[in-house]
């Protein structure tokens, strides 16, 4: 029964926040019968919830315009992580309008348990804040993020990774956060293609009077195409092996599943990464901690690296 709940509620959120959706569509996402799925749409229209069903080829089901849920629907721990989301966004953003959503979402909570949504509050943090340079970054958010949303082409200084410095010109689609670091997706004319751009990297930024009609890409399908490595032309496979003092770097960077501890204690990361200039100073950071196994082109690209710096510091001490 409790599962049952779960589903026509977890169903009544999806419809919700979808213009419409099929019966098949639900039938793969709860991993029920199509039969299971119309039984469900019966008893949510029985219990006031208004869905409508359309036949044909963009047929499927969806709820009234109109109709939204009331505070019963969400439990107090349900409150809890949309407040600490939205104090997680905004420690990085500082908006005004985030502050506004906070204080509605909070009297939500009645007064009787406001003391219980306190004592939850000290088990978790989210803080995307950056440890450096806060307030330059949450700037430049605000900006980008506007000029996203008005369609106005930037321009700003950027600097690649290869250390290059040039000037672009883009139109912002939005801004995403990976890991510890925000990025600009956008399409850069220069290029004349989508790319994206690290924040830190952005000087200068300028936003022009020239607006732009917003192209066909949207963000969440740049995110899903980059975000697959093998679109990526140049992966390379590597094994690598280290010394256990460099353990808690590893597990930093590397997923579980790529790091394996020797009988000796050395430690085996076999793993695929993109053979750009970056990978090589990341496997020079590591210093004698790391021995590359394979392949033997990246050993000799580190070698040569390598190399160069104790020749300048040679010269240097001459």
């Amino acid at each position: 029964m409790r599962l049952k709940l779960d589903r026509l509620l977890a169903i009544t959120m999806l419809l919700l926040n979808r213009k419409r959706v099929g019966a098949q569509e639900l039938s793969e996402r709860f991993e029920v019968s199509l039969r299971t799925i119309y039984r469900d749409l019966e008893a949510l229209n029985q219990a006031g919830i208004p869905i409508v069903s359309f036949a044909g080829a963009a047929g499927g089901y969806e709820i009234m315009d109109q109709y939204r849920l009331d505070r019963q629907f969400l439990s107090l721990e349900e409150l809890q992580s949309i407040i600490i989301a939205l104090k997680g966004v905004g420690s990085s953003f500082g908006d005004q309008d985030i502050s506004s959503l906070l204080d509605k979402v909070g009297a939500l909570v009645a007064r009787s348990e406001q003391r219980e949504l306190n004592d939850m509050s000290q088990q978790l943090m989210i803080d995307l804040n950056p440890w450096h340079g806060g307030r330059a970054e949450k700037e430049k958010l605000g900006i980008l993020r506007s000029a996203a949303r008005d369609c106005k082409v930037i321009r700003f200084a950027y600097t690649s990774s290869q250390g290059d410095s040039s000037e672009r010109m883009c139109e912002p689609i939005g801004v995403v956060l990976k890991g510890y670091v925000w990025y600009l997706y956008g399409y850069c004319k220069l290029r004349e293609d989508y790319r994206i751009f690290r924040l830190t990297r952005i000087e200068h930024l300028t936003v022009l009077d020239e607006t732009f009609i917003r192209r066909p890409k949207t963000l969440e399908q740049l995110d899903f195409q980059w975000a697959r490595q093998d679109n990526h032309p140049n992966l390379i496979r590597l094994v690598l092996r280290f010394h256990p003092r460099a353990k808690a770097r590893l597990q930093d960077y590397f997923t579980f599943g790529q790091i394996e501890t020797q009988p000796d204690g050395m430690i085996l990361v076999t793993a695929t990464q993109p053979d750009e200039p970056w990978l090589y100073g990341m496997l020079l950071s590591y210093g004698a901690d790391v021995f590359i196994v394979e392949p033997d082109s990246v050993a000799q690209t580190v070698r040569e690296m390598a190399q160069k710096l104790i020749d300048q510091y040679q010269l240097t001490l001459t």
